[in-house]
């Protein structure tokens, strides 16, 4: 009978020692909570920089040459000689195929002697017209005669220059249309010829836009085939009229090619920078949080971080302008910021803010 006491005794004593081994487990996981609150939280920071930053408006459109024309044949004839070819560059003016000219040169030829044998009467005819010998009336029909056998000569003497088929801009053959031999009509396409060294692009922007945008606005382009290089272009006009069909206005893109890089047909990316904020604090887009329609950042003070509002402006790229809110020799928290409330400890470490170019 007394074992079973005993034991009783020794059960009650391991309860007591429960209890305050298990008050110990809730302190600790409160000293945990504690310390991390007081753990400083690693993040990267930056330091705004001030530089010029540009609004800018993104367009598409595909690439063409303002500067593109047919070369027909004036007169028909037979191909006899090809001096060109495809990609070759060419002059205006330049000859750049013959054709068989001979019955044209036999017709100048003809127009030539009628108009020399005219010439020559009617120098006789005036000698006559001074000595009162010849009427008035049969003298001023004769020079007519003659200005008309003038005329006739220029026109032949013109077709036959004709049988060179000639460039009628300076550029590039982009396409040759004859075959050596081959018989063509007047009026015939035999070549075309393409500047390429200056390039034309026709923005369509909705004319809610229309206000932005002004001749003379600076814009940059990337194509496909080309991924990460940028070219320059400007915008030489802008249409004064809303295309009523899709509520558009049209902006001209001129772009200098003179390096020949880009080639007409291209499709392309435009940015075009509308308005210029110069001098502006920037600081990265990522470092802002916003949060109930207010833009802030996450401010560094003595190891701890204060929220703090902010206005923004421009944004370009990774890039956001700081209106008011933030001194430039202020730090803020550009990584990390994801863990943070107001008034948590940080471990920083510097990061350089990557300078805006536009």
């Amino acid at each position: 009978m007394k074992a079973p006491n005993s034991l009783l005794a020794v059960l009650a004593l391991s309860s007591i020692a429960i209890i305050p081994g298990c008050g110990t487990g809730e302190a600790s996981i409160t000293d945990e909570a504690e310390v991390r609150a007081a753990t400083p939280v690693p993040v990267e920071v930056a330091m705004p920089v001030r530089e010029d930053i540009f609004a800018t408006y993104h367009a598409t459109s595909t690439i063409e040459s303002d500067a593109d024309a047919p070369v027909l044949a004036r007169v028909p004839g037979e191909v006899i000689e090809l001096l060109v070819e495809e990609g070759d560059q060419v002059q205006a003016g330049q000859v750049l195929a013959r054709l068989d000219g001979e019955r044209l040169r036999l017709e100048m030829l003809s127009a030539r002697a009628d108009h020399e044998r005219a010439s020559k009467e009617l120098d006789r005819y005036e000698d006559l017209a001074k000595r009162g010998l010849v009427s008035a009336t049969m003298y001023d029909g004769l020079k007519f005669d003659v200005d008309a056998l003038r005329a006739k000569y220029d026109l032949a003497n013109l077709n036959y220059g004709y049988s060179e088929i000639r460039a009628t801009i300076s550029g590039i053959v982009s396409s040759r249309d004859v075959k050596l031999g081959q018989s063509i009509d007047a009026n015939s396409v035999a070549f075309r010829i393409t500047d390429t060294s200056e390039l034309v692009a026709y923005l369509q922007i909705p004319q809610s836009e229309l206000a932005k945008f002004s001749a003379g606005h600076n814009a940059s382009l990337q194509v496909d085939s080309m991924p990460g290089i940028e070219f320059s272009a400007i915008i030489a006009r802008i249409s004064p009229t809303i295309d009523t069909r899709n509520g558009t206005f049209r902006a001209t893109a001129i772009i200098d090619n003179q390096d020949a890089d880009l080639v007409p047909g291209m499709f392309a990316r435009f940015t075009i920078a509308y308005e210029k904020h110069e001098d502006a604090m920037l600081i990265p887009g990522n470092a802002v949080v916003d949060e109930d329609d207010e833009s802030s950042v996450y401010v560094v003070a003595d190891g701890a971080v204060v929220l703090r509002i902010v206005e923004t402006g421009i944004r370009f790229g990774d890039q956001i302008e700081i209106l008011s809110g933030l001194a430039d020799e202020e730090e803020i928290v550009v990584i990390g910021h994801s863990s943070l409330r107001d008034g948590s400890k940080v471990l920083a470490s510097n990061r350089s803010v990557d300078s805006f170019t536009g």
